[in-house]
């Protein structure tokens, strides 16, 4: 079956307005405004999803409180669908529609896959001048004065049994390594071509699982600096950033959210064909980020945080 990427995410919550603040302010535009149910979209049409977090028809959670409950998976086409539908079939907690099939993967999260509702938005990011590779000519870089995101580029777990639930993505869906933390972490993509990973596993010493964070794509590094101060301006606690990961090569900053776990701006991830070659890498501080300022910046100042 042949994946295109995140279609959308759904988040069982507690605090709504709090919640819908979050997503006006993260710059995503509302799209529905249902009893049970409030949809934001991102400039590609992926969907993030507000739902009751006690709602009856929503996937159990793998954690206490408020978090993501379902990851819509998009699927090139109806071949792909027919295709998912004969792989997944004899699974227990198989479901099906029309236009969809839905699971639950061995770390408890709910997947659904149809083919893709996305658009392309046809939107680029402003190009970079590097020595003997001038491109941007005439041009000033812009300053954004907050962020739209893109789309929504990955979702990342913490699994209680990374073994069991890589063996899914990888032998039943087909999804890629494009890296990996020895038997700790991997950084998975949903096809052979496209952006470093869409879905990243990781296992910690206490095996506990959960959402780590849903991360959006953004035009490029003057976008996540943007959106972030921005953000911070209207108080959202920065978790970590901006910043920069030496696996993915991606610019970010991570804000606490209150639908659930983090979310992450980012920018200028590696592309990956066929030709990528995976690497081992060791987990640590270093390799999570090659630098990073601690506690964010402040949105008045436009200054690091004082402590």
């Amino acid at each position: 079956m042949r994946f295109t990427g995140i279609d959308g995410v759904t988040f069982g919550v507690a605090d709504f307005p709090e919640c819908e603040r979050f997503l006006d302010d993260w710059g995503l535009a509302r799209a529905a405004d249902e009893a049970d149910a409030k949809v934001w979209t991102t400039l590609d049409g992926g969907e993030v999803r507000l739902r009751p977090i006690d709602a009856d028809d929503l996937p159990p959670p793998f954690e206490d409180g408020p978090t993501l409950r379902q990851v819509v998976w998009g699927l090139a086409d109806e071949a792909s669908l027919a295709e998912a539908r004969g792989t997944l079939r004899e699974r227990p907690d198989f479901r099906e529609g029309d236009d969809w099939v839905s699971v639950t993967d061995p770390n408890g999260m709910g997947l659904r896959l149809q083919v893709s509702r996305r658009h392309d938005p046809q939107i680029g990011g402003s190009p970079t001048n590097t020595a003997g590779n001038m491109v941007r000519i005439d041009e000033r870089s812009p300053v954004y004065e907050r962020a739209h995101p893109i789309s929504i580029g990955h979702v990342v777990f913490f699994t209680a049994d990374i073994e069991a639930t890589l063996a899914f993505y990888t032998d039943v869906l087909g999804f890629r390594v494009s890296d990996s933390y020895p038997k700790a972490g991997y950084f998975l993509r949903c096809k052979a071509e496209g952006g470093h990973h869409n879905l990243f596993l990781l296992q910690t010493p206490d095996k506990k699982r959960g959402l780590n964070h849903v991360a959006f794509t953004v035009r490029d590094i003057h976008e996540v600096f943007g959106g972030g101060v921005h953000m911070s301006g209207k108080g959202w606690p920065t978790q970590i950033g901006p910043g920069r990961h030496p696996i993915s090569s991606a610019y970010f900053w991570y804000f606490h959210n209150p639908c659930g776990g983090l979310a992450e701006y980012y920018a200028n991830e590696d592309y990956c064909t066929d030709a990528w070659q995976p690497k081992e890498w060791q987990r640590s501080t270093a390799n999570f980020a090659e630098w990073a300022v601690a506690g964010g910046i402040d949105g008045e100042t436009r200054r690091q945080k004082a402590k």
